[in-house]
């Protein structure tokens, strides 16, 4: 026989286990399918950060920030020892693209929308610019200092993936999903873990394999519908030195692209590029070209630091196909669906930030559909376990 679940959740990283978490939290029979590890992929590789994207008020994405900012105090509030605030400083140089006024102006409504929460911020003077990291000061303008958050992307998947099996759900990491099959009210889902082929039913089914949704996708009868999309790597690197004041976010010299500087685990990480990817999503890597770009940045702003490369990495995210550069690429997550009333429903997209209230927008279509369950918890007030 069988077994039966009401939601099969393909995919570990953090929308798969805050999908895992909703359902079961919801009192749904829940199973995840990982094939490597929780967090084997773009959910390890992230900047690290909770917070709204300040950037994102640029580009007009306002209803996206209100949200973040939301979804970055819940995490404040349900992960006190996995999600941090901090500062974060804004210099401003004679070189810089955008001027003092347009930053005060962004922050105002940053701060705005979220409700005055994390401090605010505030012009930092001029005297105190020399207790900034060592930061460069030849042409220094101005220096904001704002409040966001900063956590560890893998123990926060590990975290929402336990909470998850405290209100029942099953993990099978190392299983790959091999193919699913619409039978009856539902669909029949074929996994093989250590050789071994499992089947399994369910009401409900989740795809939230990241970069590898298209082929997960494809291996679902009969054929659902697909969302033209991009792959966008971004890079990290990991160099050695100390930042004791907090993070900077700051204009790349060579494009004026926003990177982030910041300490991780005694060291410095600096972050992001963006860069169009049409390959195998497990053999996505930096590039001499990426690497060289985050030495040079670092180096203008921190001349005192090494740029020696520790550690280096790469991630994957998904954006919808549009027109324009990468940069002003739309954020926001897409939920596709097989019909009005779903049994399978994609997610492309998504930020770390936001992955609590994707689950629940998932809960929430699957509820037209999945029987009736008393709920066990909120996730909004249910405190992650440490671990």
């Amino acid at each position: 026989m069988n077994a039966s679940y009401d939601v099969v959740v393909i995919g570990g990283g953090i929308q798969g286990a805050g999908v895992a978490q909703a359902a079961a939290a919801c009192g749904y029979r829940t199973l995840l399918l990982e094939q490597h590890t929780l967090a084997a992929g773009t959910s390890s590789r992230s900047s690290k950060l909770v917070h709204g994207g300040l950037r994102y008020l640029e580009s007009g994405r306002i209803r996206l920030v209100r949200e973040s900012l939301r979804e970055r105090e819940i995490l404040l509030r349900i992960a006190p020892g996995l999600v941090a605030r901090q500062d974060f400083f804004i210099p401003l140089y004679a070189s810089s693209r955008r001027t003092a006024g347009h930053v005060r102006a962004g922050l105002w409504l940053y701060r705005l929308l979220a409700g005055g929460s994390v401090g605010g911020f505030e012009r930092v003077p001029a005297r105190a610019w020399e207790q900034l990291d060592g930061i460069e000061t030849a042409g220094l303008k101005a220096v904001f200092r704002y409040g966001d958050a900063q956590t560890d992307d893998v123990a926060l998947t590990h975290a929402v993936a336990r909470s998850a099996t405290e209100f029942g759900a099953e993990i099978r990491v190392g299983t790959r999903f091999v193919g699913a099959e619409r039978a009856g009210a539902g669909y029949e889902v074929r996994s093989v873990h250590e050789g071994v082929v499992a089947t399994c039913e369910t009401r409900a089914l989740v795809n939230a394999t990241g970069p590898w949704v298209a082929q997960t996708l494809s291996r679902v009868l009969p054929g659902p519908p697909r969302l033209p999309h991009d792959l966008v790597a971004g890079t990290h690197i990991i160099t050695e030195g100390a930042l004791g004041q907090g993070c900077y976010y700051v204009e790349a010299p060579s494009d004026h692209r926003g990177v982030f500087i910041l300490p991780w685990r005694g060291r410095v990480l600096t972050g992001t590029t963006e860069r169009l990817y049409t390959g195998d999503p497990g053999l996505v890597a930096p590039t001499p070209e990426e690497i060289a770009y985050l030495q040079a940045t670092l180096a203008a702003y921190f001349p005192g630091l090494s740029t020696v490369v520790a550690e280096s990495f790469a991630g994957l995210r998904v954006l919808p196909k549009s027109q324009g550069d990468l940069n002003g690429r739309s954020r926001e997550v897409v939920l596709l669906a097989d019909a009005p009333r779903p049994r399978l429903i994609s997610i492309f997209g998504g930020k770390l930030t936001g992955y609590r209230r994707t689950a629940e927008q998932v809960m929430e279509r699957l509820g037209l559909v999945l029987p009736a369950r008393a709920p066990r918890a909120d996730t909004s007030r249910l405190v992650l376990p440490m671990g």
